[in-house]
């Protein structure tokens, strides 16, 4: 049996039990040896000396004192992005995590021993119980039951794990938008006192590695890792952390072409639905047909959309505007159907409103004005004053005309001594053309209110269509500069 001591790293051959337990307490209080012999360059005896010296002691922290810390380096490789639930605010993604410490005063010859390192069983050494902060649940993995332990006394523990882990979930860009999650590693139970965290690997091999074997091409595709040192402070002490900073960018062209390409094309539908007439009742059976459409496409798609978050998302914005404007048309359509149909019901069109819309409006919205006709009005007065006219067309030989074939058929019984039927089919004559000309005037004054307010509907139509057009864009281009500003920010 060899004894070991410190500083000396020599051994003596000890003969009585007294001797052995004098040096086996003595190690436990001193801690580990410097180096120990192995009694041939074999598997077997390497393992015969860790069994004895080093194993045994897996349960103390392998420092010369309790008062001075271990440093554990910690590296990480993202090898594989689960998902991201906006849910439930939690990111499940596949890491390599990379443990390094050394043990003090542990050293062997690798001549002597013909080893550099050897993989020992994990549950054999002691191992620093390091931990996720915002771990929620540890999914099955792969276990690896083995460490790499060198010549020199370093411990290189190499697993996968998978990991459910909380995220803070930002969807106000949603599916543009860009997420920034962190890892914080720490040990769990031991103060800064004890165990120091250290980085090991820079961000950008991290990010370079984690880019190489990364095996998911899903929606999330890692943008950048940033590493920070940190320490959570309590009144019993501190504890020593490194975060890392894992920034992931949404793949989003399956939301664009399910989402936003067909809302954009029934916006656009429902705009060239302008070009159908005012008048017709096919433009708003068509607009309502649209909505309903829109309606239920929106209910189909609602499980692509997130559910939760501090803001409202800016697609949900974009959907809302879309319904609303398609909402507005069909209003719009309607408001111009009634003046179209129903211009008999109203009274003529009050002087103020004429100038102002066909007048103005009408220039802005480049409608030239409607050239009048001249309209013919014969005047007919039952006295015997002579007839008025208003233009060539129609001259007095007409009217004497129409009173000689009036005299030569409806009069023509009568005797020319006894003049009074005549006058008496004259005078009866009068009185119908007379109300002929009433119910003419009646006429073209209501056919000149209806074309005005007609030509008022016509306008307004397009007014609306022109502002329409303009909010379409003014919302539009808001809602895709606000993504772009809010990605290149988060960037």
């Amino acid at each position: 049996m060899c004894g070991w001591t410190r500083g000396s790293g020599t051994c003596k051959m000890a003969g009585v039990k007294a001797a052995e337990l004098i040096v086996i307490c003595f190690m436990l209080l001193q801690g580990f040896v410097a180096a120990f012999n192995c009694t041939s360059p074999t598997p077997a005896a390497l393992f015969d000396e860790l069994a004895k010296h080093l194993f045994s002691n897996k349960l103390l922290r392998p420092v010369e004192t309790f008062a001075k810390p271990i440093n554990i380096s910690i590296s990480i490789t993202v090898a594989g992005i689960l998902g991201v639930d906006e849910k439930t605010q939690t990111l499940s993604s596949v890491l390599w995590q990379v443990l390094e410490w050394d043990i003090e005063g542990l050293n062997w010859d690798e001549k002597e021993c013909a080893a550099k390192r050897v993989s020992v069983p994990r549950d054999n050494l002691w191992v620093p119980d390091i931990q996720i902060k915002q771990l929620l649940d540890e999914a099955s993995s792969t276990k690896t039951p083995y460490v790499y332990l060198y010549n020199t006394g370093h411990v290189y523990d190499d697993k996968p794990i998978t990991v459910v882990t909380s995220c803070q979930l930002g969807i106000y860009t949603f599916p543009f938008d860009i997420q920034n999650c962190s890892l914080t590693f720490g040990s769990y139970i031991h103060f800064a006192t004890d165990i120091q965290m250290i980085q090991g690997a820079t961000a950008e091999k991290v990010l370079k590695e984690s880019r190489d074997v990364i095996v998911t091409n899903g929606e999330w595709e890692l943008a950048d890792i940033n590493i920070a040192d940190s320490s959570l402070h309590l009144d019993d002490g501190s504890y020593s952390e490194i975060t890392y900073y894992i920034v992931l960018r949404r793949r989003p062209i399956v939301y664009v072409v399910n989402l936003l390409v067909p809302s954009c094309f029934l916006i656009t539908v429902d705009l060239f639905s302008f070009v159908l007439p005012p008048q017709s009742v096919d433009r708003s059976s068509f607009k309502m047909t649209l909505i309903l459409g829109y309606t239920v496409f929106l209910l189909i798609m609602n499980d692509l959309l997130p559910v939760t978050g501090e803001k409202t998302p800016l697609i949900n914005v974009f959907f809302s505007i879309s319904l609303a404007l398609m909402v507005a048309s069909l209003l719009e359509t309607l408001f111009i159907t009634n003046i179209q149909y129903k211009p008999r019901e109203y009274s003529a069109v009050p002087h103020w409103l004429s100038v102002l819309v066909l007048r103005y409006l009408a220039v802005l919205v480049c409608i030239p004005p409607k050239e009048r006709s001249n309209r013919v009005t014969v005047s007919l007065n039952p006295s015997h004053k002579a007839p008025s006219v208003n233009t060539s067309a129609t001259s007095l030989s007409d009217h004497q005309s129409i009173a000689d074939v009036t005299l030569s058929g409806k009069a023509a019984p009568a005797s020319l001594d006894s003049p009074e039927p005549v006058v008496e089919q004259l005078r009866m004559l009068g009185r119908e053309l007379t109300a002929i000309r009433v119910q003419m005037d009646k006429y073209c004054q209501g056919t000149k209110a209806t074309q005005e307010w007609e030509m008022i509907g016509t306008v307004i139509d397009r007014l609306l269509f022109g502002l329409y057009i303009i909010f379409i864009f003014v919302s539009f281009i808001t809602i895709i500069s606000i993504w772009i500003w809010h990605n290149s920010f988060a960037a």
